[in-house]
């Protein structure tokens, strides 16, 4: 990758799309992770306004502090607009809790208010979009939002436009090094910190990003499961069943469309 050409390449591109969209900056959900890190110094490099939003919701603490280092790190380093809010939606997120009816916990129940995390989150954001005429920029690369669908439908899955989804995660480690951001950030393991614990990202899939993109490729190229044995026949039976049970999320909404006979 000609990560320099990339880099001013995706700049320009927000920049136009900005733009061409007449509205005035960015807002971005701020995690202490390496998509939020990488994407909000792209957004940054436009010269145009950025909002960073930190929304805790029982989080980890190192996840909060490489969050807040990481925003400094943009004030300091860059001269266009940058802002920061904390909201704090803890409380908000248990009286959601408590309003639903008592259910006993299990894996279900518990992904289900990771993802009701999530949505919360994203009605903050277009919040602060609507208020300030910003677009809100998506954090998720090729692996999670073309791969194995790794987010939340309409939760971080909810934006107005995606810097750096056409990068694999290994690409948007390398535009980390070269913007040279915050070490911590580059060797903290991914996590989308939505159980409140902290598991990983490699924990929820089975799989690490470096193995899930060698499988997205085998896949591309046509490769089934029988080609492989080991590790490697479970990392690819890993990516297939994610890939598949996710497409709900990559592919436009079904709409039923009425037979023209029938509208006469």
């Amino acid at each position: 990758m000609q990560t320099e050409k990339v880099v001013k390449y995706i700049v320009d591109w927000l920049k136009s799309y900005l733009e061409t969209s007449h509205q005035k900056g960015f807002v971005i959900g701020i995690s202490g992770g390496i998509d939020s890190a990488v994407t909000s110094t792209l957004c940054a490099m436009t010269g145009y306004p950025l909002l960073n939003l930190e929304m805790p919701i029982h989080q980890e603490k190192n996840q909060a502090e490489r969050a807040k280092k990481h925003i400094e790190w943009l004030k300091s380093n860059f001269s266009s607009p940058i802002d920061s809010i904390e909201v704090e939606l803890t409380n908000t997120f248990d009286s959601i809790v408590n309003a639903f009816p008592k259910t006993e916990s299990s894996d279900q129940v518990n992904l289900a208010l990771a993802n009701t995390r999530s949505r919360l989150r994203m009605t903050s954001l277009y919040y602060f979009a609507g208020i300030n005429n910003y677009l809100v920029a998506g954090t998720g690369n090729k692996v999670e939002d073309f791969g194995v669908g790794f987010y939340t439908k309409y939760g971080d899955g909810g934006v107005d436009l995606s810097p750096i989804a056409d990068l694999l995660k290994s690409e948007v480690y390398e535009i980390a090094r070269y913007l040279g951001i915050n070490t911590d950030i580059q060797k903290a393991k991914p996590t989308d910190g939505l159980f409140g614990d902290d598991r990983s990202d490699e924990d929820q899939l089975g799989a690490s990003y470096d193995e899930l993109e060698w499988a997205m490729q085998q896949k591309e190229e046509g490769k089934i499961s029988d080609n492989f044995t080991g590790r490697e026949k479970e990392v690819f039976d890993v990516y297939s069943r994610l890939n598949r049970i996710n497409q709900h999320k990559m592919v436009a909404i079904p709409v039923c469309e009425i037979p023209k006979e029938l509208m006469k």
